[in-house]
């Protein structure tokens, strides 16, 4: 409530002001927000958001001492309940973005400042979405092809938000190649915890991303979405190339820190290196799109690791998959949109581990089968999606049944 309060506050001063400034300029796209114009434009301002009120639903199938069991997961809820203010100076090239989700116990997303070289260099400094991960989930969750993210995204990543530095750039106008980079701290977002008592762990996380769009840019409203939602006339394609690397990782994807505690002969604590690789390709034509992903991750720097304080146990090559996600995965994605705002999607993914014998082994060997469907009757800030899914995990004990996951989930997604 009293989030809301301070929000309706800074609108109503934000309009007052407009009313004492002739030269300035208020107007509102659907879709897009308020967005205010000071000084005969120099200074810009922006409010907007979007909600997705949702049905969710999930029956898992697992074998257990008793036999095989079954739980069955029923919820309404707001998956995602966003309020974004950002504003740009023209003349001292800054711009600022503030994220919030109030759907979430932590609900601060992104927070930064940038500084604009030019037109194609660009700085940035704070918390906000890297571009080092797989390309599904280095778009916002408004832009999603289906209800939930793919199996990739989910288990590779976590929030998909660090705080650090981030350069991003971009070259050539027929033939378009976009190098991005980023040194961030290596702890996910709001990496220094709750108070300054809860320190960083580990050291530096570097990555990178480059595009490549080899016929050309896509359209400007198909540039942060896999969907074709501008039916490009022409083909057009992005082949992207990510890796990242964590100097010393102490959460399973290397977003976070404190999850686990891993030490040398003296007690200290000693974490390992932790990197992932993501290739993928983006095609658009006319309302056809077609997404394919693979994924590897792999943990390095493994020598004079104990799991215990005392130096009594080593930690064995393979007990590292029980810490850290191993392994490599492979996804495809496929939809049409068609003219009137209907689209009809598909996935498969496939995971493997990359210890498969090791029962601890966070990642499991596993494959995920998906179906969506969507309808957009305002472009994308006004959609209704429904999709369903059957993931099945290959039992660790030989000769058990697999595990199985069904399920489904119905949402609405207004933009304001």
């Amino acid at each position: 409530m009293k989030n809301s309060i301070i929000t309706l506050t800074l609108i109503v001063l934000s309009f007052s002001a407009f009313s004492q400034e002739q030269k300035n300029k208020a107007n509102y796209d659907f879709g897009n927000g308020i967005n205010f114009s000071f000084n005969e434009g120099k200074y810009q301002f922006n409010i907007y958001g979007f909600i997705k009120p949702s049905y969710i639903y999930s029956d898992e199938k697992s074998l257990n001492d008793n036999g095989q069991f079954s739980e069955v997961f029923r919820q309404f809820n707001s998956k995602n309940s966003n309020l974004f203010f950002s504003g740009r100076a023209l003349d001292e090239k800054l711009s600022f973005k503030i994220q919030m989700d109030y759907s979430s116990t932590d609900p601060l997303v992104e927070a930064y400042i940038g500084y604009h070289f030019n037109e194609k260099i660009n700085l940035y400094f704070g918390q906000m979405r890297v571009n080092h991960n797989n390309l599904e989930m280095g778009h916002s969750d408004d832009k999603l092809r289906f209800t939930e993210r793919g199996m990739i995204s989910q288990l590779f990543s976590k929030s998909g938000e660090e705080f650090g530095l981030f350069l991003e750039t971009s070259f050539g106008d027929t033939f378009v190649v976009k190098p991005q980079f980023s040194v961030t701290s290596g702890d996910g977002k709001n990496s220094f915890g709750d108070d300054s008592r809860d320190s960083d762990k580990g050291g530096i996380k570097l990555g990178s991303r480059i595009n490549f769009y080899p016929f050309g840019d896509f359209s400007r409203g198909n540039k942060q979405t896999t969907v074709d939602l501008e039916r490009e006339e022409k083909l057009k394609a992005q082949i992207g190339f990510a890796f990242s690397k964590n100097f010393g990782a102490s959460n399973s994807v290397g977003e976070g820190h404190g999850d686990f505690t891993l030490y040398d002969n003296l007690g200290d604590e000693n974490y390992p290196d932790y990197s992932q690789l993501f290739l993928d390709l983006n095609v658009k034509y006319q309302g056809f799109s077609l997404v394919l992903e693979y994924a590897d991750a792999h943990a390095s720097g493994l020598n004079n690791i104990y799991i215990d304080p005392n130096g009594l146990t080593l930690l064995r090559p393979t007990e590292i998959s029980n810490f850290l996600v191993l392994g490599d995965s492979q996804g495809l994605q496929f939809g049409y949109l068609s003219k009137n705002g209907y689209s009809l999607d598909f996935m498969f993914e496939q995971i493997n581990p990359e210890f498969d014998l090791n029962t601890g082994s966070i990642l499991r060997d596993s494959s995920n089968l998906g179906i969506g469907i969507s309808k957009y009757l305002a472009g994308n800030s006004l959609k209704i999606q429904a999709s369903a899914f059957k993931t099945n995990y290959k039992n660790r004990i030989i000769g058990l049944k697999d595990d199985e996951l069904i399920s489904a989930s119905f949402l609405v997604q207004i933009a304001f």
